[in-house]
């Protein structure tokens, strides 16, 4: 009897768990750049995500086969300095957006491989959601789309 329980709450976890990985993502993005300087400086990238959820979203990571390594990354100006640090997670607010921008959190491409013009795509990675891919617009120094 004890073993039959047992089978029946692990069939019951492992089915609500592919049930979970099936259902879609709460998390959407929009407004995703990066910033390229030159292939030796990191290059920044910045998005808004959006979270339709009821529940807060946690970014536990990023990767790309655009940057040699990505990280969460964070500004900060504490007695006129400015300082960056690597971040863990970052976490999106039920019903809510949390924004990467230029100043504060941003995603650090170390060794970048890419240029103005291009789409680099990111994989941004979440605790309980699927991985999510989002393409990135490639601007330069400015921060603005290349002109022909």
């Amino acid at each position: 009897m004890t073993r039959w329980l047992l089978a029946a709450i692990a069939m019951l976890a492992i089915g609500t768990r592919g049930a979970m990985a099936g259902a879609p993502s709460p998390i959407t993005a929009r407004d995703a750049w990066f910033r390229y300087l030159l292939p030796e400086i990191p290059a920044g990238g910045f998005v808004t995500l959006h979270n339709a959820g009821a529940s807060p979203a946690v970014l536990t990571g990023v990767r790309s086969a655009a940057c040699g390594m990505a990280m969460l990354h964070r500004s900060v100006n504490r007695s006129g300095v400015d300082r960056m640090s690597m971040v863990p997670s970052v976490t999106v607010p039920a019903h809510g957006d949390f924004r990467f921008a230029p100043g504060g959190y941003h995603i650090m491409c170390m060794q970048p491989h890419m240029k103005p013009g291009d789409a680099a795509a990111v994989t941004l990675l979440f605790a309980g959601l699927p991985p999510m891919v989002v393409k990135f617009a490639v601007y330069g120094a400015d921060g603005k789309p290349a002109t022909p």
